[in-house]
């Protein structure tokens, strides 16, 4: 498979919900997506209001030709630093959420299986403030698999479509 033409699947698939940036994305990455959604709870009417929800995701994009665990794990700490420093954990706040996609065209040794133990989460204020965690997925383009981070289960669906 064509690293370039999964790529373009990819974005295609986030861009009905999310604003992709792929004139300057964040070095190392080839492109960047974010996701905000803002939901309000009242009672009877909007006057009773009762709570804010504010839900963020930030979405990072690498393309690797051969791809090692180390530079697995340099690759998730830059999105997380970036993604992190992005939040804002203000009254309503309830998450927001990391999600690094890597497509190699070509996986060493153990990566696939070190992309399932990298984990990150951070609290804000004891978690009354809200959470943030990192999704990880990694795509072999050699032999089309794959494999994701706890968190990341629901990117399976996405990859399987691509496959």
């Amino acid at each position: 498979m064509d690293s370039k033409k999964v790529l373009e699947k990819l974005l295609d698939s986030f861009k009905r919900y999310y604003d992709l940036n792929t004139e300057n994305p964040v070095s190392p990455f080839v492109a960047t997506a974010e996701f905000h959604s803002h939901t309000e709870q009242y009672m009877l009417l909007k006057i009773a209001h009762l709570s804010d929800i504010y839900t963020h995701e930030y979405v990072y994009f690498a393309l690797e030709n051969e791809l090692s665990a180390g530079r697995l794990a340099e690759l998730a700490e830059l999105a997380w630093n970036d993604g992190i420093s992005k939040v804002k954990p203000i009254e309503g706040h309830k998450t927001s959420d990391v999600t690094l996609i890597v497509l190699a065209e070509k996986t060493c040794g153990e990566v696939l299986k070190s992309c399932k133990k990298i984990k990150k989460h951070k609290s804000y204020n004891f978690t009354f403030r809200g959470w943030s965690d990192l999704r990880l997925a990694v795509m072999d383009l050699s032999c089309g698999s794959f494999a994701v981070n706890r968190l990341a289960g629901h990117l399976k669906k996405v990859f399987k479509q691509i496959i």
